[in-house]
């Protein structure tokens, strides 16, 4: 959120670029979630709402702010710098 003045100035106004205005906006329907912040309003999340939410069950946490087992335990792939298997090697669950 604190960067979405100087995004929108950057990139300007187009449909290829959406930006939102809160977390649980930016996973509906996404294909994955991606964690590159340690904020802590991204430091608990639900995972079965999450795996409700997106499109394709996939996180990747590139902060490591998440405990693998519990993840999965959701039905979730999960991928993390320096933990685990790579996403390319792992099918996704079905569901």
């Amino acid at each position: 959120p604190k960067a979405m003045d100087e995004a929108r100035r950057i990139y300007g106004e187009r449909p290829d670029f959406v930006l939102c205005d809160s977390p649980e906006a930016a996973v509906e329907g996404a294909d994955a979630l991606v964690i590159c912040t340690e904020w802590k309003q991204f430091r608990v999340v639900d995972f079965g709402w999450l795996k409700q939410t997106l499109a394709r069950p996939f996180v990747i946490d590139g902060r490591n702010l998440y405990d693998p087992a519990e993840v999965q335990k959701h039905g979730l792939v999960y991928s993390a710098i320096g933990r685990g298997v790579a996403l390319g090697s792992v099918a996704p669950p079905n569901g």
